[in-house]
């Protein structure tokens, strides 16, 4: 994390690259992925959208006041209007790096669930595990299928991790 304060004015007009979080005056630069992580965002993106999910990769999510995320995804029933997203998604996910780390990982999850997003799923393309966030479970891993809280999104880990190429 940069130690200079900057404004929510200045963190929205500025271009980041990579994109960074905005977490109460800071910016929290976010990992990058390699090969497999971007194979994974958008594997999942097409599976929401053939599923007739709003599906966005790396999109601003206003998250509170003080607050802007960059979902690895996040899911809608229906097709978002605003540029940086203010509404709770059906879901957050997020693809995990090899150099992500759990503490921050879990802060990240937590802000979204404090939102109102009910489900966050953790992804890890390198160890082909999953695992999901939410308020009555805490963080756990999932083994063979992976669902929203409300069940109008689930996978099984064979259809997330297949290396079956679904562009054809």
């Amino acid at each position: 994390m940069l130690d200079t304060l900057i404004s929510e004015r200045e963190y929205l007009s500025t271009a980041y690259h990579p994109d960074v979080d905005f977490v109460d005056g800071h910016i929290e630069e976010r990992n990058v992925g390699e090969r497999e992580h971007g194979e994974l965002q958008w594997r999942v993106s097409y599976l929401l959208k053939r599923q007739r999910f709003a599906a966005y990769i790396e999109t601003r999510l206003k998250v509170s006041a003080t607050r802007y995320r960059i979902p690895d995804i996040c899911a809608y029933a229906e097709r978002q209007t605003d540029s940086v997203l203010k509404n709770p998604p059906l879901l957050c996910i997020e693809v995990l790096s090899p150099e992500d780390r759990i503490h921050r990982t879990a802060r990240v999850a937590e802000d979204y669930l404090a939102m109102g997003v009910a489900t966050v799923w953790l992804l890890d393309p390198l160890e082909r595990k999953a695992y999901v966030v939410d308020a009555i479970h805490g963080l756990h891993e999932v083994k063979e299928n992976i669902a929203a809280a409300d069940g109008r999104i689930t996978f099984t880990l064979e259809e997330i991790f297949s290396s079956e190429d679904v562009f054809c």
